[in-house]
């Protein structure tokens, strides 16, 4: 499987609410696993399942939409459904495999269970309050989304998330340069300044399942 070329163009404004998975199939998907590039007979990294859009975890890799989007709501619900581990949803995601010859440029808001709402910045950035508290980093690191660079911040609650096998509910918020993460209706994370603010939208398989039983985007005025 090739890499894939980053889409520059938004998609047109929609004035209702639409579902990027159609509980059907991974119709408006593409899928860019790079390690099905040496094995045509790769097991799927994604499937439907009773309805449900499931990250099998393994292989790693990621579900990307064909589409780009700008000013939107994004609605996720999701559960492990069997042991804790780690997921995300990447917004304003652009080139494919930028980090690590995996994961493509973008802001990952964060799923592992027990961290949901984390950022992690991948080859872009965003600035939340209290920097140095918030965005650990070594002597001589920068505040950044390479791969030298202190990349993770905190969210500001780890007990949001309902107990693992429940159902949660993950809102992000796109508008402009700021992103603004709530779980299951409290505020966990709330950046500006991104350093991008359009791009198309991930999801992982990053060692473990996840369950998705929606994926919804709202439009948001630019103004």
């Amino acid at each position: 499987m090739k890499a894939l070329l980053p889409l520059l163009l938004a998609a047109p404004l929609f004035a209702e609410p639409v579902s990027l998975f159609n509980g059907k199939d991974l119709a408006g998907w593409t899928v860019d696993v790079p390690d099905a590039d040496k094995n045509d007979d790769i097991k799927p990294s994604f499937i439907v399942r009773d309805g449900m859009l499931v990250s099998l975890g393994k292989p790693r890799g990621h579900l990307i939409t064909e589409d780009s989007y700008s000013n939107y709501k994004l609605t996720v619900e999701y559960r492990f459904p069997g042991k804790g581990g780690n997921c995300g949803v990447l917004v304003h995601s652009s080139t494919p495999r930028a980090l690590y010859s995996m994961f493509p440029q973008s802001i990952e808001v964060q799923m592992q269970s027990g961290h949901a709402g984390d950022f992690w910045c991948i080859q872009e950035n965003i600035t939340v309050p209290n920097m140095e508290e918030r965005r650990p980093r070594k002597e001589g690191q920068e505040f950044g989304g390479g791969p030298k660079d202190a990349r993770r911040i905190m969210n500001l609650t780890d007990d949001s998330e309902n107990p693992l096998g429940k159902w949660n509910t993950m809102i992000i918020e796109c508008k402009e340069d700021e992103i603004t993460v709530r779980v299951n209706g409290d505020l966990v994370n709330h950046g500006t300044d991104c350093t991008a603010t359009s791009g198309q939208i991930a999801l992982q398989a990053e060692g473990t399942e996840v369950e998705f039983r929606k994926v919804v985007l709202e439009s948001l005025s630019a103004s």
